[in-house]
């Protein structure tokens, strides 16, 4: 799922829509993003202190979506994250 995520991310990067939150993303930068995926980096670590566990799938979920974004703002692929992930366990 987080590959067919990065393709829409991608897909609303190259062609954005009004409607799109995604798209808002991007037009308004990286600092909007970043400060996004502080937001959801916060959130998880508040639903973990007792909000239970389906919060914290809620808001891992979109800090995940938050760092999609960003990787496609930077011009890196999730694949970049994947090999990276391989390098370190072998």
């Amino acid at each position: 799922m987080l590959n067919k995520l990065f393709e829409i991310i991608e897909d609303r990067k190259a062609n954005p829509t009004e409607k799109s939150y995604t798209a808002s993303l991007f037009a308004e930068g990286e600092d909007r993003i970043l400060q996004k995926i502080g937001e959801e980096a916060t959130e998880v670590i508040i639903a973990a202190k007792g909000q239970g566990n389906q919060r914290i799938v809620e808001e891992v979920s979109d800090l995940f979506y938050h760092t999609l974004v960003l990787l496609s703002e930077k011009g890196l692929k999730l694949s970049d994250v994947e090999d990276e992930l391989k390098k370190r366990h072998q």
